[in-house]
């Protein structure tokens, strides 16, 4: 006899890669901007396991540390409604990516400037399943070494807990920042009141 297969009310959700990723999502920096870097890792679970259904959204200014008040990343088509994508000109400063069947996720964006006392960085909420409400993080990058050391927030935290928010220096203006939602090496996760 054949048993049929779970029905939509049997499985577990959310599914944040069914509607909310968008064609170039990833694709933050206007092509040939000369301070487009590349920023990707991977989403990890408490048992070093790759997460391959979660969601990360990547937020940041541009390299004069301006936030970017600029929509259209997700532009329709006023006719069709159909997806425009982005104008391949203006900075929005956002992009959201599905991590691929082994956790990993990527973006290409502006290298950010630093914002008052802050070190430049790219702030990331990650959506996976599991967790009942997303988690907020950031992405600093390792240079300028200096900045790093004043920032207030990396100050506050032992050596350990801030390494894991500053990103891995790659070639060619790519940085690598893996995401541990829990256990040994686990991301620092920021509570917004």
């Amino acid at each position: 006899m054949n048993t049929p297969g779970p029905t939509p009310s049997q499985t577990v959700g959310p599914f944040h890669g069914h509607a909310l990723p968008f064609p170039g999502g990833g694709d933050i920096a206007p092509p040939g901007h000369p301070d487009t870097i590349t920023v990707h890792g991977r989403v990890l679970d408490g048992a070093g396991d790759p997460v391959p259904d979660a969601l990360v959204e990547v937020w940041g200014p541009g390299p004069d540390g301006a936030l970017p008040h600029t929509g259209g990343s997700m532009r329709r088509d006023p006719v069709t409604g159909g997806f425009l994508g982005r104008n391949g000109i203006d900075f929005t400063g956002f992009g959201r990516v599905p991590t691929d069947a082994d956790g990993h996720w990527a973006v290409r964006t502006l290298r950010p400037g630093a914002r008052g006392e802050n070190a430049p960085y790219l702030s990331v909420c990650l959506f996976a399943r599991g967790l009942t409400r997303h988690l907020f993080t950031r992405v600093y990058l390792p240079e300028p070494a200096g900045a790093l050391a004043a920032d207030p927030l990396l100050a506050s935290l032992t050596p350990p807990r801030a390494a894991t928010l500053v990103a891995h220096a790659e070639p060619r203006g790519t940085y690598r920042f893996d995401i541990r939602v829990q256990g040994e090496g686990e991301t620092v996760f920021l509570e917004f009141a």
